[in-house]
């Protein structure tokens, strides 16, 4: 095994020193020596967990129509209140999933914490026999979503290299996008026991496939297991890779404690993102889109053509989002979220309910109402608050400190879905108006809060937030 330390020069006594020598060090490394097949096949079998995540959240669209309907079992019959528990306590779940990635992330790893989420809770949904069954199950699934919300983007973030961060870093949000498109479209001829059913085979497969992937080198690395790290990052980058001088940028990294209040900031933009992304109303709407599409008079197809748009949305954003970088796609976000609730606030309270939905020219102009919000969360708010928040947060923090943007994240959601059925009966324009108000916050906090890490390393964004002459560099 080569002996990486032995083999470094002297860089000085400097951190922020060590950094930028070990930094351009590895930038000598061609980008052609890299070979990528390995990482993107680690980052495939992480993010079947978050396909996983985006199934289960929207289970209950297609679902609570029919235990709410005339034709429902007497023993799974939902009401308002018990439907509103049903959509929520799954955010509740998510919750208590990221407490617990608190816990696991550092005690037992990224890619143990991930294994640990595919907890066999779609069963107890499929089989189940009364209410109890089903807000237990839907509690699972939402633990389970917990979980990998807080470890997945940090094994990606921590896994990969600069050049592709940001288009792996949005990948979580993709399967989740296309996990809630898939579920959508079964909802539209499959029953929903089946469904249930269904939503347990890719956490099977995920864990299968993450048995044969790495560790985080970084994590090895901060347990002191250098080795391993090396044969990690070795696997990940190909054979004809120097990781020499990205592994001297990790420890180097590691050198610095989180004892000083500086570290507190990227803590709480991560944070604020996290509270700020959830009170953009995203949650509650997915999970009741087809109520308030049934409310709107639009054809549940819709629901499945949002999915779509939403797919469509989030591979442009994964597309830009190393080109034209993290800030200008929130601000792009932001806008088409204001943008889109103000104009839903103003036409719910003054316009009555369209016609039937057997008339084209109504399902149109209802799903064109519904959609730019959905479009401008999926290509800004959605995939780049999880990536920014991987890679914001300190190595030494960055297990707890995920978990606990996690948690802060979906009480937020608990809160908002579950208050939320509640408020359609108001009107429409009630969370509407809220929405418009938040992406108001959310335009602020862009400009005010948020760094630019586009084409920046995990050490050097880490750097930035410790030594406080190279802030100008990230704006």
């Amino acid at each position: 095994m080569t002996n990486w330390k032995s083999q470094l020069p002297h860089y000085g006594n400097s951190i922020s020193e060590n950094i930028k020598s070990s930094t351009l060090l590895m930038n000598l490394n061609a980008c052609f020596q890299i070979r990528n097949s390995r990482l993107f096949m680690a980052v495939f079998s992480a993010v079947l967990g978050n396909f996983s995540f985006g199934y289960s959240m929207v289970y209950p669209s297609p679902v609570l129509p029919v235990l709410q309907g005339p034709d429902a079992d007497p023993r799974l019959k939902m009401d308002t209140p018990e439907a509103a528990l049903f959509g929520s306590i799954y955010t509740l779940g998510a919750a208590a999933g990221g407490l617990g990635a608190m816990l696991f992330n550092d005690m037992l790893g990224r890619k143990m914490s991930i294994m640990l989420s595919a907890v066999p809770s779609y069963m107890l949904m499929g089989g189940a026999s009364n209410l109890s069954m089903l807000y237990v199950g839907r509690f699972l699934t939402g633990l389970a979503g917990g979980m990998t919300a807080a470890s997945i983007p940090v094994y990606i973030s921590e896994i990969s290299h600069k050049t592709v961060r940001g288009a792996l870093g949005s990948c979580p949000q993709i399967t989740a996008v296309a996990g809630a498109l898939t579920l959508y479209a079964l909802g539209l001829w499959v029953p929903w026991r089946w469904l249930a059913i269904a939503g347990g085979v890719p956490a099977l497969l995920m864990v299968t496939l993450l048995c044969c992937m790495p560790s985080s080198p970084r994590r090895l690395l901060s347990l002191g297991r250098e080795e391993k790290a090396e044969q990690a990052l070795r696997w990940l980058r190909g054979p004809d890779y120097d990781v020499n001088p990205e592994l001297s940028a990790i420890q180097h990294s590691d050198l610095s404690q989180l004892a000083t209040p500086v570290y507190y900031k990227p803590i709480l933009i991560s944070v604020g993102m996290r509270f700020l992304q959830q009170m953009t109303g995203i949650t509650p709407i997915l999970i009741y889109l087809q109520t308030i599409f049934a409310k709107s008079k639009v054809s549940l197809y819709d629901a499945a053509l949002v999915g779509a748009v939403r797919l469509v949305s989030v591979l442009v954003a994964a597309c830009l989002m190393d080109k034209a970088g993290r800030k200008a796609l929130l601000y792009t976000s932001s806008m088409l979220m204001f943008l889109s609730s103000l104009t839903l606030t103003i036409t719910s309270h003054t316009t009555p309910c369209p016609n039937p939905p057997n008339m084209p020219i109504s399902t149109v102009t209802n799903l064109n109402k519904n959609t730019p919000h959905l479009l401008g969360y999926a290509m800004g708010w959605g995939p780049i608050t999880w990536l920014l928040m991987s890679e914001v947060l300190p190595l030494a923090a960055r297990g707890v400190a995920s978990g606990l943007c996690v948690t802060v994240s979906w009480l937020t959601a608990f809160a908002l879905t579950h208050a939320f059925t509640h408020l359609l009966d108001l009107g429409l324009y009630v969370p509407y108006f809220l929405f418009t108000v938040v992406c108001v916050l959310c335009l602020l906090f862009n400009a005010v809060c948020i760094p630019e890490t586009r084409g920046r390393s995990l050490e050097e964004i880490e750097n930035y937030f410790r030594t406080g002459p190279l802030r100008t560099r990230l704006h």
